[in-house]
């Protein structure tokens, strides 16, 4: 149990450094190179909170997305997606803790212990839910761009970019860590034979 908890601590806290990544990078989405003119002397990258012009000369200028209310809907709404992940993933990180068999704290108390694990548990998945909707939202998006019937040509359009995938791998780790250390739920029989082993002690002391 030990080693699993373990196991599943490790995979959540990397699920949400890599969602804290990919909310971070400016390549949500990428310049597209198909079609026959291919532009290779500037390439755009934009993320949820810069815009970046990367020159063939490996001069890179970035700009903040200064305005909230000129961003489309759906940046917005990845925007606040993400923003809960990380902070799910943070108290997640912090219960997590807490709970688990390797730590100090609580030890006297283990069905307790194992509750406060679960909810650890709930919290990464949870996060890795909010970041596998936010991520799949604005690839969705990306997708229905690129396929739109708009006037501009293949090559000024926008295909994914790496942090889709970062974000993806992120969702993955925090829903299969948070799965693992709902594995830690006390069963029935470990809640009776911890009260019948603390039920003793405690008539002890009133006697």
């Amino acid at each position: 149990g030990t080693a699993r908890e373990l196991a599943g601590y490790l995979a959540a806290l990397a699920g949400w450094v890599a969602a804290l990544a990919a909310a971070v990078l400016p390549h949500w989405r990428q310049s597209s190179y198909a079609g026959d003119a291919i532009i290779t002397a500037v390439g755009l990258h934009q993320g949820l909170w810069m815009s970046c012009a990367a020159q063939s000369t490996g001069q890179v200028q970035c700009r903040l997305h200064e305005s909230l209310l000129s961003l489309d809907v759906h940046m917005q709404t990845t925007r606040a997606l993400m923003v809960i992940s990380l902070l799910l993933g943070f108290f997640g990180v912090l219960v997590s803790v807490v709970g688990m068999k390797c730590t100090k704290v609580g030890e006297d108390d283990p069905v307790t212990k194992g509750r406060i694990a679960v909810a650890g548990g709930i919290f990464f998945i949870l996060s890795g839910l909010c970041t596998l909707t936010a991520v799949s939202m604005y690839a969705a998006q990306v997708t229905h761009d690129f396929f739109s019937d708009s006037a501009l040509p293949k090559n000024a359009r926008f295909e994914f970019g790496s942090a889709l995938f970062v974000g993806w791998g992120a969702a993955s780790l925090s829903v299969l860590g948070g799965t693992l250390l709902c594995c830690s739920c006390p069963t029935k029989e470990r809640q009776a034979q911890y009260y019948r082993q603390a039920q003793p002690s405690t008539a002890r002391e009133y006697v």
